[in-house]
C-alpha cells in the first residue's frame, strides 16, 4: 500500500513541478525575475520546477502570492490527472444561432495540459469575426474537414478547402467565413503559449 501512495505522491509532485514551470512561462519571467519577486533562490526554484525537490509549504505560499492564487487553487490544478477519455456524449456543445456557429469541445482544457481540440461548424453564409484572441500569441492549427472556409488573420485571407490546414499564432483580429454553398466543418487545435 505504501508503494501505491508513494506513486500517487510522486505523480502529484511531477505535475506540481510542471505547473510551476508553466506559471512562470505564462508570465514571461526568467528564474531570476521569479527569484526577485518571490524572495526564493534561483536554484531552489529551478529544482522545484524540475521536480528534483518537493517545494515546502512556505515556498508554495510565496509562489502563490506572486502568481495571485491561493494554495488550494494551485494544488487543485495538479491533484488529479485530466480524464483521459472524453466520451462524445460528454463533450460540451455551444451554439450561436445568430452567427451560424456551433462549437464542440472535443478535448476541453485541463490543468497541466496546454492544448485543446475543438470541432467548429459554420453554416453556409456564416461570418464570424473576433476582435482579438483570448490569450495573445495563441497557437492554432485549423484543419478543414468538410466544405470551404475563408480565414482572415493579420489582414490576409486564407481560402481553405477540405483537407487544408492553416497554422497560425493569433495576435489580433481574425475572421472565419463560410462562403457556401455547403456548411463548413473543421477541427481546431488550440495551444496556449
Amino acid at each position: 500500500m505504501d508503494s501505491v501512495l508513494d506513486s500517487v505522491l510522486d505523480s502529484v509532485d511531477l505535475r506540481l513541478a510542471a505547473r510551476l514551470g508553466e506559471l512562470r512561462a505564462e508570465h514571461g519571467w526568467s528564474l531570476g525575475e521569479l527569484a526577485d519577486r518571490s524572495g526564493a533562490s534561483r536554484s531552489t526554484l529551478s529544482r522545484a520546477e524540475r521536480a528534483e525537490t518537493s517545494p515546502t509549504a512556505a515556498l508554495l505560499n510565496r509562489l502563490c502570492r506572486v502568481y495571485g492564487r491561493t494554495m488550494s487553487q494551485l494544488l487543485s490544478e495538479v491533484e488529479s490527472e485530466p480524464v483521459p477519455v472524453v466520451r462524445a456524449g460528454e463533450q460540451a456543445v455551444w451554439e450561436d444561432p445568430a452567427s451560424g456557429f456551433v462549437r464542440r469541445s472535443v478535448s476541453p482544457p485541463a490543468a497541466g495540459l496546454r492544448g485543446e481540440l475543438v470541432e467548429g461548424r459554420l453554416t453556409a453564409g456564416a461570418d464570424l469575426a473576433y476582435d482579438g484572441p483570448s490569450v495573445p500569441g495563441l497557437e492554432q492549427h485549423l484543419w478543414v474537414l468538410d466544405g470551404t472556409l475563408h480565414v482572415t488573420d493579420r489582414e490576409v485571407e486564407h481560402r481553405l478547402a477540405a483537407g487544408d490546414c492553416l497554422r497560425m499564432r493569433v495576435w489580433g483580429a481574425t475572421r472565419f467565413r463560410c462562403p457556401g454553398p455547403e456548411d463548413a466543418r473543421y477541427a481546431l487545435v488550440v495551444v496556449k503559449p
